[in-house]
């Protein structure tokens, strides 16, 4: 018999589709640069994610925002309102100028002079990011299937501010889960192994009694891990495993969760 009680969840690239939204988003913008300027769309995005990354890893703020996992490209568009840390302080300042920066330095690249346009062009991917809160097609229904039997967590890796926006972007996808979990609220990130048993104490269960969803090998799948408990990785991109990081089971897609969970 089960003794599977609760089943914890990431939230992108696992219930939200952030990977589409950003793509769609770069799409948009640099189609707008390749209109006005003749630059390639598609050599212009190579040059921004470049240089996004190149920044963001020269900055100050980088070592605290990869322990608790924003990413430069979601350091792009984020509003970052939150300032109840020093570390979310700072990221709060320096987002502005890294966004407006990341562009400049981008249009400089390619050889486009275009006073004022690195300005907008951050204003627009964060725009164009925010009209694009995708979610994979079965993740309601999932997440209602699954919700008459467990507990559901969701345990996300950010900045609460923009993980919650994130969340409250798809109407009534927080009211599915008993608990809400932020790195950037509990102040480290997966895969780190006090925030699965965070999760565990809030719960009132043992590792064999959970289960951890995500698509990262190396936050979900080895976090939870580290703490015992089981795993299903969603493998998007149908790669392989390392041996360090085998889950104990594997789907393509969320809409096969419930029949895997039904095994257990």
């Amino acid at each position: 018999m089960s003794t599977l009680k609760s089943i914890i969840f990431d939230l992108d690239n696992t219930l939200l589709w952030d990977e589409r939204s950003i793509d769609e988003a770069f799409q948009a913008t640099c189609g707008a640069v390749e209109q006005e300027t003749g630059v390639s769309a598609e050599q212009f995005e190579h040059i921004v994610r470049q240089t996004a990354k190149q920044l963001f890893e020269q900055s100050d703020i980088f070592a605290w925002a990869d322990m608790i996992e924003v990413t430069d490209l979601e350091a792009l568009w984020g509003n970052f309102t939150a300032q109840h840390t020093a570390p979310l302080k700072k990221l709060s300042e320096m987002a502005p100028e890294y966004q407006r920066e990341t562009w400049f330095l981008s249009l400089q690249q390619a050889g486009i002079e275009h006073p004022g346009l690195d300005v907008r062009l951050a204003r627009m991917f964060a725009a164009e990011r925010r009209k694009r809160p995708l979610v994979y097609a079965d993740t309601l229904e999932v997440l209602h299937v699954l919700r008459s039997s467990y507990s559901l967590v969701m345990m996300t890796n950010g900045s609460p501010d923009l993980q919650q926006e994130k969340i409250d972007s798809i109407p009534g996808l927080s009211d599915y889960f008993d608990h809400i979990i932020i790195s950037g609220t509990f102040g480290v990130g997966k895969p780190d192994s006090s925030i699965f048993e965070h999760a565990l104490k809030l719960l009132g269960l043992t590792p064999q009694e959970a289960i951890m969803i995500g698509d990262n090998l190396n936050t979900d799948i080895l976090g939870a891990q580290s703490v015992g408990m089981s795993t299903v990785w969603i493998n998007h991109h149908h790669a392989e495993a390392p041996a360090d990081r085998k889950p104990t089971f594997e789907i393509r897609c969320i809409s096969e969760l419930p029949a895997t969970i039904q095994t257990i």
